[in-house]
């Protein structure tokens, strides 16, 4: 059994190293946790020695196998639980990751379980993110950035890079959502700005946010 804090830990590195091909610093943990650096590097060296996580002074930390298995099984339930809370209980996608938070946390592999099949096993999460199986596998897809995108080229939203509440509330005022066509209609080229096509209507939408926006063809 892991505390609640241990897990925050296991799952902050999770995605952390998916960033990084190199060891992971426990300044950059301390920066994801808003905690303090000594503090990181206390609980890396407990995690360690629970043999969840491999470290060495200055090289960083990686995830052993063990504790890549702990960090997807809270991943595949925090995520479980926004696809929960949005398509039954009716909450938006950007209200959920709180709540979501707190419910990963839930210690009953029968309840995850039910909770899965109840859905009817989503593969993805109502922010575009992979939901890992029971046994830790997360299936890739083909999907870009619609900064990608050239001119009269389209593409059907399937996630977001950043799931920040106001980001997602912005994306509500351009009607992009998951499953949202988006056609471009013009790009600048001075700034890579774009003119979108969403639901028959146009908007203006910046470089640095189609830069957050995940399509597919």
């Amino acid at each position: 059994m892991f505390t609640l804090a241990e897990e925050n830990y296991l799952k902050a590195l999770f995605h952390l190293e998916s960033e990084s091909k190199d060891g992971v610093s426990t300044n950059a943990i301390a920066l994801k946790l808003k905690t303090k650096p000594s503090s990181a590097t206390d609980m890396i060296q407990k995690l360690a020695e629970k043999k969840v996580v491999a470290y060495q002074k200055y090289k960083g930390a990686f995830l052993t196998k063990k504790g890549k298995l702990i960090a997807a099984d809270v991943i595949r339930k925090h995520r479980l639980w926004e696809v929960f809370l949005v398509e039954k209980l009716n909450f938006q996608w950007d209200e959920v990751h709180d709540i979501a938070e707190q419910l990963e946390h839930i210690k009953s592999e029968e309840l995850i379980t039910r909770l899965d099949t109840f859905l009817d096993h989503p593969n993805f999460d109502p922010h575009g993110d992979p939901i890992p199986d029971e046994n830790g596998v997360i299936k890739s897809s083909d999907k870009k950035l619609l900064s990608e995108l050239e001119e009269n080229q389209q593409g059907i939203c399937v996630g977001v890079k950043q799931s920040d509440s106001k980001y997602l509330q912005y994306l509500d005022k351009l009607s992009i959502n998951i499953g949202s066509k988006i056609k471009v209609l013009n790009v600048e080229e001075f700034d890579g700005s774009k003119t979108i096509e969403v639901g028959g209507k146009s908007y203006f939408i910046s470089e640095k946010s189609a830069q957050n926006i995940y399509v597919i063809n």
